[in-house]
């Protein structure tokens, strides 16, 4: 069989990087007709992204990156501040001739295989006005889960009939997409214009795609299904997840000796004991607040891995880590919870979600790490902090009754915004002490995770009708 080109644009951040990958892994792992090249464009504030690229690309070998030129000005800091969806989103929309000219001259031009779709990232929306000029399909590759997609139906679907747009004061929307109504205090990222149009807009744009690819898995987000199912306006969808990179990134040095040390203290630990803290790239807190984490972990009386990071500076979207625990934590700390805690500042988080000690996840609900959790059978605590993370902790909270809230409106932004020790101790002990409902709906959602994606499941189908789709649209 005559091979297809498949193009790969995802939006500048590590999650969408990884989600990227493992999805053209997996066409390729059902299908190696195709030939896959992914562009890749600079992120000016993430310095480890080329190195994290470098890792993708020794560890997809069957995939071609093209590190694109970095002739674009970055938003600043002040754009940053207001809507970084918004600021990303200019940023990118400026690649569009970039794009254009390595597709032609970089693809097209040493490759006479067909163009069977240029598959972009929920931020890159600019790029279907590209591959309509090159005659070619295009799909997006939506990496958040299928209620979000929703949401920006929605949010566009407001500026069509003259809606106006969220404020403090209105009552809970219905947006068809949640089977509970949605508080304006769980939409932080919708609550400046700029952010609101942003996502409106690409909402719009999602329709003039030829389809619609998701990282999730139809049984967990059944209602939402249903719903998309029931427009007649949008593209086909095709729910392919949950994507996830179970060996994570081959490791050398420091953060091999650290996994290894981790692991072990794992394995020491009793059944489902642990309670494990991360937040992701960009999760860390002020001073202050992990004074207050510290206090709340101590008092619950649970063993813990906190995967521990500083609050990003101004004008970066990455957390530092730090090793001087001692001179931030509360005085004794660290020698009082020496046999119950273990800290850390990276960790490998599907090894310790994977871990049979770990008996909950205080997360920031970003999409890639609810997958992952839900995968493991890991219930959920609720602290999201920026992104779309509310509304996925809001979905999982209230609509599918997988975590325990500790926060759904924290704001890593708002200087006033505080978690106390004892909302933390709180959230910990319910979930460590009363959570058996909860532990046995994430082990059942677990299995059905497992078995969509295996042989006859629905996102193993899924997948092979979108490869017809892409088939069939070769010359």
């Amino acid at each position: 069989m005559k091979k297809a080109q498949l193009v790969f644009i995802p939006s500048p951040g590590v999650g969408h990087l990884v989600s990227a990958a493992q999805f053209a892994k997996l066409v390729l792992d059902r299908n190696d007709n195709f030939l896959i090249t992914m562009l890749v464009i600079n992120n000016p504030y993430a310095e480890s992204i080329s190195k994290y690229i470098e890792s993708l690309a020794s560890a997809h070998t069957q995939i071609k990156f093209i590190a694109l030129p970095e002739t674009i000005a970055p938003p600043s800091a002040e754009a940053l501040a207001v809507s970084a969806e918004h600021a990303f989103s200019c940023y990118i929309n400026d690649h569009k001739t970039i794009v254009r000219d390595a597709i032609v001259n970089q693809v097209m031009a040493n490759n006479p295989a067909p163009i069977a779709s240029v598959v972009f990232d929920l931020f890159c929306t600019a790029f279907i006005d590209v591959a309509r000029e090159l005659g070619v399909p295009s799909h997006v590759f939506f990496t958040s889960g299928a209620a979000f997609l929703g949401l920006m139906f929605y949010l566009s679907d407001r500026e069509e009939y003259g809606q106006p747009k969220f404020r403090p004061t209105d009552p809970d929307y219905i947006i068809p997409f949640y089977a509970n109504p949605v508080p304006y205090r769980v939409l932080p990222l919708l609550h400046n214009d700029e952010g609101y149009e942003t996502f409106a807009y690409h909402g719009r744009k999602f329709k003039d795609a030829n389809g619609i690819i998701i990282n999730t898995f139809s049984e967990v987000e059944s209602h939402v299904v249903h719903a998309l199912l029931a427009r007649d306006d949008i593209p086909p969808i095709f729910n392919v997840g949950p994507l996830i990179d179970h060996r994570g990134k081959s490791l050398s040095g420091s953060d091999a000796v650290k996994r290894d040390e981790i692991i072990k203290w794992l394995d020491d630990q009793p059944e489902k004991s642990v309670v494990f803290l991360c937040f992701g790239s960009g999760g860390g807190f002020d001073e202050a607040q992990l004074k207050e984490i510290a206090i709340g972990l101590e008092k619950s009386g649970h063993r813990f891995l906190w995967s521990i990071r500083l609050k990003p500076s101004k004008g970066q979207l990455h957390a530092s880590y730090f090793d001087n625990y001692g001179e931030i934590l509360p005085e004794g700390f660290l020698e009082r919870t020496e046999n119950t805690g273990m800290l850390c500042g990276w960790a490998p988080q599907v090894e310790i979600l994977a871990h049979r000690a770990v008996g909950a996840f205080v997360s920031h609900c970003g999409w890639n790490s609810t997958l992952e959790t839900l995968w493991y059978g890991v219930p959920i605590i609720t602290w999201p902090l920026y992104g779309e993370q509310h509304i996925n902790a809001f979905q999982l909270v209230k609509d599918l009754g997988l975590a325990v809230e500790l926060t759904l409106d924290f704001r890593r932004d708002c200087p006033t915004d505080f978690v106390k020790a004892e909302d933390i101790t709180k959230a910990v002990k319910t979930m460590m002490e009363q959570g058996g409902e909860l532990r046995n709906k994430a082990k059942a959602t677990s299995e059905m995770a497992q078995k969509a994606v295996v042989e006859g499941g629905s996102s193993y189908v899924a997948l092979g009708n979108l490869i017809d789709q892409w088939l069939e649209n070769k010359p």
